[in-house]
C-alpha cells in the first residue's frame, strides 16, 4: 500500500446552475513533505465544516484504482489525482479491505480510519454533472476519512503500514452499504 498523490485545495467560490457556490472540492497536487496536523493537511481548508472535515474527518482517502471507472464511465481522456476532493490518491486500500478504526502510518503520521465519504452536491460542481453523486453512490466507491491519531509528514510515494485492526471491523464498503441512501428518490 501507499500514497500515490497528495492533493490539496482552499475554499473557492464557483457558479452552479445560477447560484454563487464555496467549495474545497478542486485539490492541486502538492510535492515534498506536507504536515498532516489534527483537522487537514497542510494547505487544505474545507469550505462546509458542517458537513467536511474536523477531526473525524481531516484527511479524505481516494483509491487510484478507481480512476479507469471513472475515465470509462464519464467518457474522459484524462482524470487527474485529487478529483475526486481526496487529500491522499492511495494504491492498495479498497473499500473491501480497509475497516472502520484502521490504524494507519502514512511517512511520520498516524491516522484512523473513521468512515466512507458521503458526497454532497459539490461533487457534481466538480464535475459539472447534476447525476455525478447518484453515480457515485452506485458505484460503491466511496474512498473513506482518516482522523489524524499522530500528526506528522507525508509525501507521495510513502508507504502505507497498517498498524491495527479491531477484531470485528466493519469494512468501509460494508459501511457505506448500511450508511448510504437511497439516491433514486
Amino acid at each position: 500500500m501507499k500514497v500515490v498523490a497528495i492533493s490539496v485545495g482552499r475554499p473557492r467560490e464557483v457558479e452552479w446552475r445560477g447560484d454563487r457556490v464555496l467549495t474545497s472540492i478542486f485539490k492541486e497536487p502538492r510535492t515534498g513533505r506536507v504536515h498532516a496536523g489534527r483537522e487537514n493537511l497542510e494547505g487544505d481548508e474545507q469550505s462546509d465544516l458542517s458537513v467536511h472535515g474536523g477531526r473525524d474527518k481531516a484527511v479524505y482517502a481516494y483509491p487510484s484504482e478507481h480512476y479507469d471507472f471513472w475515465r470509462r464511465e464519464l467518457i474522459l481522456d484524462t482524470l487527474n489525482w485529487g478529483a475526486f476532493g481526496e487529500n491522499l490518491t492511495t494504491q492498495g486500500m479498497l473499500e473491501t479491505e480497509v475497516c472502520i478504526g484502521d490504524r494507519y502510518r502514512i511517512g511520520t503520521a498516524e491516522f484512523i480510519v473513521t468512515q466512507p465519504r458521503m458526497p454532497c452536491y459539490k461533487l457534481g460542481v466538480r464535475f459539472g454533472r447534476s447525476d455525478m453523486v447518484k453515480r457515485f453512490y452506485r458505484s460503491r466507491r466511496s474512498g473513506f476519512y482518516f482522523a489524524v491519531a499522530v500528526e506528522g509528514d507525508v509525501e507521495s510515494g510513502d508507504d502505507v503500514k497498517l498498524l491495527g485492526r479491531d477484531s470485528g471491523a466493519v469494512t468501509i464498503a460494508a459501511s457505506f452499504l448500511n450508511g448510504g441512501r437511497d439516491q433514486d428518490d
